[in-house]
């Protein structure tokens, strides 16, 4: 199946899961990474299914996981955050998705180099998504896109947490802001494939439970299980790109050298190997590659991959809430850059920040982190996506605000609105 061949195919194959209340597509777009398993997977229908509340969630999928040795597919809200340690969120939630919740499904559809199987259902299902004739839809309607806060509000909550790093509190924040519209009506399916033809990632992703969605273009793996063998991979250290290829060449040169987005990244990588000496093997936690650049259509970005071999005590479960939230989107210390996130920060991130994947029947396990991510909710028509940045004592409030638009720029291009 040549690239071609394989864009027409996703597209059918997501048009005939929207026939379910629940389904996940996972699409790494022919990126090739050396701890991905699959090119592809589509889940659709639900056989079992978890849906909880932080509190006691990670002991119910382990449950959970224990009863269903089989292909689980589901998301991590980051206020799960909230049953790890004494947090609480005030902020209106205005998704409702739920903090945690996985399903088994009735289908699966599997795309490992160009050949397409199916694992799940029925062996003519192929055949039955061949025949479905693909017309791309109208992405639907959305008013002005506006902002939670505004620039000189963003600037002043920058200064603020700059002023706890001066004072110890903490080493680094990522701090965040909502984009959104209230009565958005868009087909979520069109503006998925519109948004991974803009911003083909490797983490891409789309979610349906009921009538919310996770629409997502993410770079970002935050945690995978190879064997006995764990891979986290946070990214921190962003430039954009140029349409001159010498000039480009030069920004991803010079991001590679700059010495800021190198400090923001070690921090991280330090978090991240503290993380995962909870589920190791004592001294077998490493670095594979520190401060690795990779290109996307719209940034570069700097990305280190860090692993350990599991200890055979750790449960898959443990190993995931033993890293969880991921600590790009946290900060350092991790506990008290929780703290100042929801001290500063004008919405509640719920699905924003946390993840979404899969477990397979041998408890590998491959999860996202969701950003440059649209939430929607069909029924309120609420349309939601954040974006944010590393805040350092070395951060510009200017340059970070900058940085945001800068990501939020494939998202409001797919969306074609404006922004208040």
């Amino acid at each position: 199946m040549n690239t071609q061949e394989l864009t027409v195919f996703k597209q059918k194959a997501l048009q005939w899961a929207g026939q379910f209340d629940v389904c996940c597509c996972l699409d790494s777009n022919e990126y090739t990474d050396p701890y991905s398993k699959y090119d592809f997977l589509l889940a659709a229908g639900s056989k079992h299914q978890l849906s909880t509340s932080a509190g006691n969630a990670f002991q119910a999928l382990k449950e959970f996981r224990n009863a269903h040795q089989e292909w689980m597919f589901g998301i991590l809200s980051y206020d799960l955050k909230n049953e790890l340690e004494d947090l609480r969120t005030a902020h209106k939630d205005t998704l409702a998705f739920p903090d945690l919740f996985f399903f088994v499904p009735e289908y699966l559809i599997m795309v490992k180099n160009g050949r397409t199987e199916v694992v799940t259902g029925n062996p003519d299902l192929l055949e039955t998504i061949s025949r479905i004739n693909y017309q791309p839809a109208e992405t639907g309607s959305i008013p002005a896109i506006e902002r939670r806060m505004d620039k000189a509000t963003y600037i002043t909550k920058v200064e603020q947490l700059r002023k706890s790093i001066a004072m110890g509190d903490i080493y680094e924040v990522t701090f965040c802001q909502e984009f959104f519209a209230e009565n958005a009506a868009i087909d979520p399916y069109q503006v998925y494939l519109n948004l991974n033809q803009v911003s083909p990632t490797p983490f891409s992703g789309f979610f349906k439970l009921a009538g919310k969605y996770i629409l997502s273009a993410s770079p970002e793996r935050f945690l995978c299980k190879r064997g006995d063998q764990l891979f986290s991979q946070p990214i921190k250290g962003t430039a954009k790109r140029s349409k001159n290829g010498v000039e480009d060449q030069l920004i991803k040169s010079a991001l590679a050298n700059n010495s800021k987005e190198r400090a923001e990244n070690v921090m991280i990588v330090d978090l991240v190997r503290n993380d995962l000496t909870k589920s190791a093997v004592k001294g077998s936690v490493k670095v594979e590659e520190l401060f690795g650049i990779y290109t996307f259509p719209q940034v570069h970005q700097m990305i280190s991959t860090i692993s350990c071999t599991i200890d055979p005590c750790i449960h898959v479960v443990e190993a995931i809430k033993n890293t969880f939230p991921a600590g790009s989107m946290t900060g350092a210390p991790k506990l008290r850059a929780m703290e100042l996130i929801e001290e500063t920060e004008y919405s509640r991130r719920g699905v924003y920040s946390g993840a979404f994947g899969y477990f397979d029947p041998n408890d590998d396990f491959d999860f996202n982190v969701v950003i440059r991510s649209i939430l929607y909710d069909k029924t309120s028509k609420y349309l939601s996506f954040q974006v944010g940045g590393a805040i350092t004592y070395a951060s510009s409030a200017e340059a970070e605000y900058e940085e945001c638009l800068l990501k939020a720029s494939a998202i409001i291009k797919t969306l074609k609105g404006s922004v208040t």
